[in-house]
């Protein structure tokens, strides 16, 4: 029996190139291009646990609190945008309020631009945003980075 194109797809590993990236920002999330994304993993303190016999028995590794998710965001400055230093500052004037907190859904996707795999980043706030190195012997495009925290992150299979 032939192998279908369908399994052939399933069984191949996806391009890390074809993605998405959505910030809901006041019920609205456009879709926007970054050249670069990272840091998206969930970590959880190791703690370890003795108790009253574990001189006989060993000691018990659990796991402790979950870490903050932190994702870099990476992408051209262009002239008329000031996204990232507008939601930076309103981050700063209303440090307190749920408003500048952002959820944020990264997709990778096939050639037909469909997500098969997402990632969810629940209420992220920026913490740091870096201007591009400039060089003067370079002709690369000016980059800009945003590094945010996040509450929590999950990951859907379509």
């Amino acid at each position: 029996m032939a192998t279908t194109k369908e399994a052939i797809q399933d069984g191949y590993p996806l391009p890390a190139y074809n993605y998405r990236v959505s910030i809901a920002d006041n019920g609205d999330a456009p879709t926007m291009s970054f050249s670069e994304v990272s840091g998206l993993s969930q970590e959880y303190e190791a703690v370890t646990y003795k108790h009253g016999l574990s001189y006989v028995m060993g000691h018990t590794i659990v796991p402790g609190m979950r870490q903050p998710v932190r994702i870099t965001l990476k992408r051209g400055i262009f002239k008329a945008s000031s996204y990232f230093s507008d939601w930076l500052d309103a981050t700063y004037r209303e440090s307190f309020s749920d408003k500048v907190k952002r959820d944020i859904t990264i997709s990778l996707c096939n050639e037909a631009a469909e997500p098969l795999v997402s990632w969810h980043v629940k209420s992220a706030m920026p913490l740091k945003l870096e201007a591009p190195n400039f060089d003067p012997n370079s002709n690369d495009v000016a980059i800009e980075s945003m590094e945010l925290i996040a509450h929590s992150l999950s990951v859907s299979y379509n």
